[in-house]
Order: structure tokens, then sequence, then C-alpha cells
């Protein structure tokens, strides 16, 4: 198999006309210039600066706001240790109501759980003795009225008689001794009728103070003697029973502070028809008994509105117990992203982070309103800035 090769001539070549390029075509040719690495006609390629062996390249970054006035340091400070215990309603004094007279109980207006006031009507004691009484009493007044105007007119006769020198002085001082004594034998029938009536109206059992009715042990037609209850009361001076283990007893004492749990409190509309409406479960301890029972120290605590809570009810209440360094920020500070809490820290070098926090309790505190504690993600000496 032959090759032939071929031989161009000697013959310089000949140049073709180039058209000229239209405005629109030269962007597109500089654009591809430059992703190809090369430059158009009349521009040079800036070389790219490499760094220095050992240098790490980074991309880069935004500036760093400035550092602003509202920033808040973090700051350890010592805060009472609350401790969650349970206690109890409980009465102050509890006032029975009793008979002061003997009979049946013909009306019952109360029963357990009523609200009653001081010298509120709660049941009527009926007697059929009294009414006799009272039957006899009055013909004994009316026969009494009748010798006081048989005396009085014949001391009348006897004075007109005595002017003449008909009647002795004598028989004078006899008659006007009679009318004497039968106005005294009148006030003694009033008097005895004025005790029975007293009688009768004792028959009214009156409530000894204000409060709520505990309980009702008669029903009508009961017959009850002088002395008996008809109902308990217990008073509307309410206080929370605390039980407290024995090793918090040397942090309880008198005017401490105590808080009820958020879940125990009262709705809003149930504690503004209350006693104590607008209550916010906040309170102190007025009494720390110094027996201690089964390991635990009672001690009675006054919080305002317990009136609307039922005796012998159960709460959660927290109770000082000791102090412990706590870090406290204010809620405005944080965020919360997919159920996470985070804060916004700014670094030594300016640049601000997002880091994740556990929020804790709200602590309200003098000018801090809505701080919240933080139990982890933040130290002492942090810098946060508002989100």
């Amino acid at each position: 198999m032959r090759i032939r090769l071929y031989r161009p001539s000697a013959a310089p070549p000949v140049p073709l006309p180039i058209p000229a390029l239209s405005r629109p075509v030269a962007p597109l040719l500089l654009a591809l210039a430059l992703m190809a690495g090369t430059a158009p006609p009349g521009r040079a390629v800036q070389p790219e600066a490499v760094p220095p062996a050992g240098q790490r390249v980074t991309p880069a970054q935004a500036p760093a706001p400035p550092a602003g006035r509202d920033d808040f340091t973090v700051v350890v400070r010592p805060l009472p240790d609350e401790k969650a215990v349970f206690a109890t309603v409980e009465s102050v004094n509890r006032v029975p109501a009793r008979v002061r007279t003997g009979g049946t109980i013909t009306g019952l207006s109360v029963r357990e759980g009523d609200a009653v006031t001081a010298g509120q009507v709660i049941a009527t004691i009926g007697d059929q003795k009294l009414a006799l009484q009272q039957g006899a009493q009055e013909a004994q007044i009316a026969a009494a009225r009748a010798q006081v105007e048989q005396a009085r007119t014949d001391l009348d006769r006897a004075e007109e008689l005595a002017r003449n020198g008909y009647v002795t002085r004598q028989r004078l001082d006899e008659l006007r001794t009679a009318a004497n004594v039968a106005a005294n034998a009148l006030k003694a029938r009033l008097a005895e009728r004025a005790v029975l009536g007293q009688q009768m109206n004792e028959g009214q059992v009156l409530s000894p103070a204000a409060g709520r009715v505990l309980s009702v042990p008669v029903t009508p037609g009961t017959v009850m003697m002088p002395g008996e209850v008809v109902a308990l009361i217990a008073q509307r001076d309410y206080v929370l029973r605390l039980s407290v283990p024995e090793r918090h007893a040397a942090h309880l004492k008198p005017g401490d502070p105590v808080r009820l749990d958020g879940e125990d409190l009262l709705p809003a509309p149930a504690a503004a028809t209350g006693a104590h409406a607008g209550a916010t479960g906040q309170g102190a301890i007025t009494l720390v008994y110094p027996q201690i029972t089964d390991g635990r120290v009672q001690a009675d605590a006054s919080v305002a509105g317990l009136g609307d809570y039922n005796v012998g009810q159960r709460v959660r209440v927290w109770v000082p117990a000791g102090e412990r360094p706590t870090l406290v920020v204010p809620a405005a500070r944080l965020t919360t992203r997919f159920g996470l809490d985070y804060a916004h820290l700014r670094r030594q070098g300016g640049q601000v982070v997002a880091v994740p926090v556990q929020r804790g309790q709200p602590r309200p505190l003098p000018g801090l309103p809505d701080g919240v504690e933080i139990l982890s993600g933040l130290s002492d000496g942090d810098i946060l800035v508002q989100p």
C-alpha cells in the first residue's frame, strides 16, 4: 500500500477577510474568554493571589454588628433554693353551732358547703311546751291587770271617803299597799313573759362566725338537747398546713415567702368571684411548730385567696430551702426554634452565635421582671444580645 504525502505549494496563504462583530456578540465572547481562563484581545488576565504555605483560606464573612448598649451580661447570683412540698388547706378555727334550748328541729336552712355570715339563722328549734307556757303567761298577765285595776279603784274610793272622815287612816294604808302589790305582781308577770319570749327566740340557731359549713349532722325532726351541735362551721380565715422534711427545718422561719404551684392556682373566673379577688398564690409562713413528727416539720402559711378552696384540699407549695448560685437572664433574650431554646452570644471577636440553652423556672427579680433561670448552656460573663 502506497502512501502519498501532500505537500502544499510554496505560495503564501492569502488572509481571508473577517467580518466585524456586532455589539450583542462581544459580551458573549468576553464571558467565554473569562470562563476559559483567557482574556479577550486588549485585556490581560490578572493572576490569582496564592496564599503562603500553612495559611488556611476561609470564606469571606459579614462584619459583626457593633456592641450595643442593651447587651446583657450573665452574672452568677445566689438566690433562694425552692423545694416543692405538699400542704393541706385548713381552717384556723372550727366553730360549732350549738342549740341553746331543747326541742325539735322544725327548720334547717343550710347544708354542707354553704357559705354563712355571722348571726345568720341556720336552724329553728320548736317546743310545744313553750307555746302552752306562753298561753298561761298571757292569762296570768290579764288577771294581774284586773287586780291592779280593782286595787286602784278601791284606793280611790277610800281616799274620797277618808276626806269626809268615814275611813280610818289604817284602812287607807292597807288599800294603798294592796294597789302597790298588784302593780308589782303585774310587772313580774310581764317579766316572766319576756323570759319565755327569749326562750322561744333562742330556738333559732345562729351562725357563730362567718365561714363555710363543713358538716350538718342533723335533719328536720331531730330532737335536740341544749348544747348539742347542729352544724360545724370553718371560719373564712384559711391557712396552708405544710409538712416539710426535717432536713429543711433550719431554713424555715416566720416571714419566709411561699407560693402556690401554677397548676394549683384557681382559674381567673373563680378567683375573681372569691373573697380575695386577684390572688396570685403568693404568701408567707406565719408559724413553725417546734415539734417534729415522723421526720417532718409542720408549718402554717398565709396565702390570699384560700377561701375558694375546700378544707382538706392538698396543694403543692414551693418553700425556701437555702441558697444556691443561679444564672438569671431576661426571657426576651431567648428564642425558641423547633422546640429548642437559644441564646445569642457575642464572642470576643465580635461575632454573634446562637447557642442552645436549657430553660428553668421563672425567676422575676427587682429590675428583671421577666427573669428566667438558665440550667445549662451559659456561663458567668457571657454577653447576650437582643435576637
